[in-house]
């Protein structure tokens, strides 16, 4: 029998209620140990639907032997000061992106997990997703040539449309808690996303960023981004550009085009094909090997699945705290970039 990891989920937010405590439930080598959330009745609530306590405090998990690791779902401020302090107690880690404020809070957390031994690693879901894992394998099969150039978008309503506590009041909305807008709530996902798909780091970025509709519950536009631009250059020499948006009141759009020497591939450019190859001699290729969550329609992310399989066969995870620390270098450069007006290069 495989052994058990019990886990403590650290927010009782949308993200934890949709995605890490569904995924626990549902996976035969996790058990939940209890939930904390500083809304008391929504922890004893989300305990009552999956078992396990309602912790009153960080503290009372930290200090509670019987817990393995911890899910970090709560807001972007806490992020550091809550995996340290999981880490230091030996408790594995899994932290929601981004992964901190700034990279002093994310080394700070590196060398945590560094002197802990345990693991550390992010909720970068994008790299997980079967269509994304076989895009990978044919780029590196060479299925459209020599890369070069990328166009990644990532596009829906906003958060106030997906928090539990949904409306102008959500903690996405407000400088103190989320510090980056939709840079660091959408963004994360496709800078993550390009680095696996084309084993590269980004040089550097040219970034604008803008408040166009986003108002907080005082009807004041919202302190953060919620639209922003990026073009990048990888150091492997593949240019690209990026859009970020929490304002696309349509269809959500979280599709990826690739352009090389041979073809176009396209995934999920329609949500029918996950990807399209289209060839330079006119041909099509389809490969249809799984869809993508949307807000409106949640599958499983992979993410819990892979951060309990690396806990039981001792190993590190396929997204790794360097993953998280690196994605964090680009955001954090990206809105220097925006407030300069001027390419920037990455200093990881």
């Amino acid at each position: 029998m495989k052994p058990v990891v019990r886990v403590a989920v650290i927010g009782g937010g949308a993200i934890a209620q949709r995605r890490h405590l569904p995924e626990y439930d549902a996976n035969p080598g996790a058990q939940i140990a209890g939930v904390f959330d500083t809304d008391e009745k929504r922890a004893r609530e989300l305990c009552e639907q999956y078992g396990g306590h309602a912790y009153g405090s960080l503290e009372e998990i930290f200090e509670d032997g019987s817990v393995d690791a911890v899910s970090v779902c709560s807001p972007n401020v806490t992020h550091a000061d809550a995996s340290i302090r999981a880490l230091r107690a030996g408790k594995h880690v899994l932290c929601e992106k981004p992964m901190a404020l700034s990279l002093e809070e994310s080394r700070r957390m590196l060398e945590a997990e560094k002197q802990s031994g345990k693991n550390l690693m992010l909720g970068h879901n994008q790299r997980l997703i079967r269509a994304h894992l076989k895009a990978h394998e044919l780029l590196h099969q060479g299925a459209i040539g020599r890369l070069l150039f990328f166009q990644c978008n990532f596009k829906h309503s906003g958060p106030e449309n997906w928090s539990i506590d949904a409306g102008n009041n959500t903690w996405f909305f407000k400088k103190d808690q989320a510090n980056f807008g939709v840079m660091g709530d959408l963004g994360a996902h496709k800078i993550d996303l390009i680095r696996f798909l084309t084993d590269s780091e980004i040089k550097n970025v040219f970034t604008t960023m803008t408040t166009l509709d986003k108002r907080d519950e005082t009807g004041e536009p919202i302190a953060l981004e919620d639209n922003a631009v990026c073009l990048f250059n990888m150091e492997n020499g593949l240019p690209g550009i990026m859009h970020f948006s929490w304002t696309n009141y349509g269809a959500e759009d979280n599709g990826s085009t690739i352009y090389g020497s041979k073809g176009v591939m396209k995934i999920f450019g329609d949500y029918a094909d996950d990807i399209v190859l289209e060839m330079r001699d006119g041909t099509q290729v389809k490969y249809t090997v799984g869809s993508i969550s949307t807000n409106q329609h949640q599958l499983k992310s992979g993410v819990i699945d892979e951060f309990i399989a690396s806990i039981v066969e001792g190993r590190r995870p396929i997204v790794k705290g360097i993953d998280g620390h690196n994605t964090l270098a680009v955001i954090e450069t990206a809105m220097m970039s925006a407030r300069a007006g001027t390419w920037m290069d990455i200093e990881y």
